[in-house]
C-alpha cells in the first residue's frame, strides 16, 4: 500500500482520538474544578472513563497504522510522530477543559 495512504488513515485516527481526548477534558473540567476527582459519581465515572479509554484505543490504533508506513523505513519520523501525538492528547485534554472553564464562568 502506499504509504500516503497509510499516513492519511493514521492521521484521521489520531484526529479522532484527539477529539475524544477533547472530550475527556470538557467532562473532567466541572469534578477538578469542584475537587471531587476522587468521589465521582457512577454516571460521571463512566462518561470519564468512556471518552479516556476510547481516545486511549483510538490513538493506539492511530499509532499502530503509523507504524505499517513508518516504522521500519522511516524510524525518526515515526518517534516523531509518536510524541507529536503525545503531545496533541495532552493539549485537547488542556484546550477541552478551558473551554468549559470559559463556558461555566462566562
Amino acid at each position: 500500500m502506499e504509504n500516503w495512504i497509510t499516513r492519511g488513515v493514521a492521521a484521521i485516527c489520531a484526529g479522532g482520538s484527539t477529539a475524544l481526548f477533547w472530550t475527556f477534558g470538557v467532562f473532567l473540567a466541572v469534578p477538578w474544578r469542584e475537587g471531587r476527582l476522587l468521589s465521582l459519581s457512577a454516571v460521571e465515572l463512566q462518561v470519564l472513563g468512556i471518552s479516556l479509554v476510547a481516545g486511549l484505543v483510538v490513538a493506539w490504533g492511530a499509532l499502530h497504522i503509523l507504524a505499517i508506513a513508518d516504522q521500519a523505513h522511516r524510524p525518526r519520523l515515526y518517534q516523531t510522530l509518536r510524541v507529536a501525538l503525545l503531545v496533541a492528547a495532552v493539549l485537547a485534554i488542556n484546550g477541552g477543559m478551558s473551554w468549559a472553564a470559559a463556558r461555566v464562568t462566562g
